[in-house]
């Protein structure tokens, strides 16, 4: 909802403002500008941008609309699983989680955390290291590069999204004075027209530069900033899982290690030490 009222208060101010200096909305409605910049702009944009990219661009818009997905509640959520997982693998060691892991969506831990469970690549990304340390895979050091090459990777996947989103921001202003040129060229036309008519057209034709900039940097713009925020968010929820398992291998009790993923969190979505205590103690025997 926050970009929709974002949008609002853009328009609002925008043309309350032009109106209160004097200014007529009926010249600002030039459909064939806008059909010229914004056909510009989606072309380009699919000429710009791959076939996985464009597709991953319309369930951009829907993250838009939705915002973060992780809240201080599923963070809570993800710090118990881990608990949960690392005191298991304690007490009975990691074989005892080899069925969980190799058959997840079967798995009577997982289910038990619903947010998590309907989370498919934060589930596959968990039981594939669960996995490499169940092979035989110890060395922190290691598992740390592979992890952040991993998360690099899909950051990245996203990122291309909103770096897509941010060059054709980039591009609308040039696409404006395009349009703006075609109307002076237009207008060039009827040079032998009178004044009023003249100013009309030439009115006409500077809606152009207006749209392009206006579109760009009141609403193409934030949207890039806005997904690449979002898609930041999306990877501290893998550095946590990330953190708790280093802390895992490196042979810390369950307590501590959720503890070292607690730490990674940002205040806004952290949940204090007592309440993960709480959480925690609040789970079935493992």
């Amino acid at each position: 909802m926050l970009p929709i009222i974002g949008w609002v208060i853009v328009l609002a101010c925008v043309f309350t403002g032009y109106v209160a200096a004097g200014g007529h909305m009926g010249v600002l409605w030039q459909p064939f500008e806008f059909l010229i910049i914004l056909g510009a702009a989606a072309g380009a944009f699919i000429t710009g941008n791959t076939k996985s990219v464009l597709k991953a661009t319309g369930k951009g818009m829907g993250v838009l609309l939705k915002g973060p997905r992780h809240t201080k509640e599923s963070y809570l959520e993800l710090l118990s699983l881990q608990y949960q997982i690392f005191k298991i693998a304690k007490t009975k060691g990691l074989l005892a989680l080899e069925s969980h892991i190799e058959r997840p969506e079967e798995s009577s831990i997982f289910q038990s955390f619903p947010k998590f469970f309907a989370d498919h690549h934060a589930m596959e990304f968990m039981c594939d290291y669960l996995r490499l340390m169940s092979l035989g895979t110890e060395n922190p050091h290691e598992l740390a590069d592979l992890m952040d090459e991993e998360i690099e990777t899909h950051h990245n996947e996203h990122l291309a999204v909103a770096n897509a989103v941010q060059g054709m921001a980039d591009g609308m202003p040039a696409l404006g004075i395009v349009a703006a040129v075609l109307g002076v060229i237009h207008t060039m036309g009827s040079i032998t027209e009178p004044p009023a008519v003249l100013g009309k057209l030439i009115g006409g034709a500077l809606v152009g530069t207006f749209f392009g900039v206006l579109a760009a940097y009141g609403f193409v713009a934030p949207v890039a900033t806005a997904l690449k925020a979002i898609y930041d968010t999306e990877s501290k929820y893998y550095q946590c899982m990330k953190a708790g398992l280093l802390a895992h291998v490196s042979g810390y009790a369950p307590a501590i290690s959720v503890e070292f993923a607690r730490k990674t969190l940002t205040s806004d979505v952290k949940p204090t030490f007592f309440e993960v205590e709480e959480a925690t103690a609040a789970l079935p025997p493992a």
